[in-house]
């Protein structure tokens, strides 16, 4: 199995939502995110990267079929979710570019796909001129009910290509848990680093 692995932007990116929609239901599913997502949230939810001329997806296939992607966009494209999170902070939001989510098929995992998503991301984000690039992770409880045994925490990949945690800047999002009957809100720690 080869993968193929690139950067989409303007039509192409267009071309592949839907199945950037899918695929993240599909993967979110799984802790941390435990998310029981459905297609008219993703819909609405990836507009964002429809209307800005500045995203992109990092998408990772398998012949022609997306097995694998991760997106990004400037932070300021979503100043209304993040603002608050970052008030305080004394970063600027338009000079950081937002690695959103990374969402890879179990199957192709182990295989650098991570490392290939941060680094067309950050190029993509280098040649827009930003200082620095941040992604947020969800935080859930060591002891929740659903947290795999053999579970283990991207924190040691994530410090390796640079990023560290912000102290005290975290986003506020609710979405309905694959075990609950309804929403609730998480807490997600954003990570930073120079580019």
């Amino acid at each position: 199995m080869s993968l193929r692995i690139e950067a989409l932007t303007g039509a192409a990116l267009d071309a592949a939502l839907e199945d950037v929609a899918r695929l993240r239901i599909t993967v979110f599913r799984d802790w941390p995110y435990l998310y029981d997502g459905n297609l008219e949230y993703e819909r609405s939810y990836l507009q964002s990267y429809r209307d800005s001329d500045k995203a992109v997806i990092v998408g990772a296939f398998d012949g022609d079929t997306l097995v694998g992607v991760a997106t990004g966009t400037p932070l300021s494209d979503h100043a209304d979710d993040f603002a608050a999170a970052f008030s305080g902070s004394g970063i600027d939001l338009a000079t950081v570019f937002y690695c959103a989510e990374s969402v890879l098929l179990p199957v192709y995992r182990g295989r650098g796909v991570g490392h290939a998503f941060f680094d067309l991301r950050e190029t993509h984000a280098r040649k827009l001129g930003y200082l620095k690039s941040a992604f947020c992770a969800v935080q859930r409880p060591a002891d929740h009910p659903l947290r795999p045994a053999d579970y283990r925490p991207l924190d040691a990949f994530w410090r390796k290509r640079g990023y560290a945690p912000l102290e005290n800047v975290a986003a506020r999002f609710s979405w309905k848990d694959v075990d609950q009957p309804a929403e609730s809100s998480k807490s997600l720690q954003f990570w930073i680093r120079d580019l």
